[in-house]
């Protein structure tokens, strides 16, 4: 028998989280000229484009959208591509987003190709914190701290309008 998936955060509420979230990086950014929304693809990459619209909404920061490409099931051995050229992210603030931060393992090797460049600062934000951490990752803006199992899992829905919101199964 399959359970239905139980709405955590419905549509506003996801916005609302977003929207504090973009607050808070521009007060981490105030002294900045711009700031670089580096998403993994494909839902910390739309997270990145709602972002970019609050950030533009309450900020004059001028605000980039980086798409980061891995392979979430095999990091190790993919290719991580940026969608712009590294030598772009020199000298910058940058805020690396993904969805759901689980255990980090994602997160930690998207790292990989800010670490070869001198940027200014590298922040983490995510919509939902499960707090499984297994690699030394931390998110400094988060929408949604959830207590769940290792065997839960979270959907996070950015895409269609209808069900945009957050999902435990």
């Amino acid at each position: 028998m399959t359970v239905a998936p139980t709405l955590i955060l419905d549509r506003k509420q996801v916005l609302q989280k977003i929207k504090r979230i973009a607050y808070e990086i521009y007060e981490d950014n105030a002294n900045e000229q711009e700031v670089i929304l580096a998403g993994i693809y494909d839902k910390g990459f739309r997270f990145a484009q709602l972002l970019q619209e609050q950030l533009k909404s309450i900020s004059p920061l001028a605000v980039h959208l980086v798409k980061i490409d891995l392979e979430k099931l095999s990091p190790i051995q993919s290719e991580i591509q940026l969608d712009c050229e590294e030598s772009f992210l020199k000298d910058k603030s940058i805020v690396l987003l993904d969805d759901v931060l689980n255990t980090g393992r994602t997160l930690a090797h998207s790292l990989k190709p800010f670490l070869q460049i001198p940027v200014k600062k590298i922040r983490v934000a995510v919509i939902v914190n499960r707090s499984h951490t297994l690699f030394p990752i931390a998110a400094d803006f988060v929408g949604y701290a959830l207590s769940t199992t290792i065997q839960e899992h979270i959907d996070v829905n950015l895409d269609d309008s209808d069900k945009l919101g957050v999902y435990l199964s």
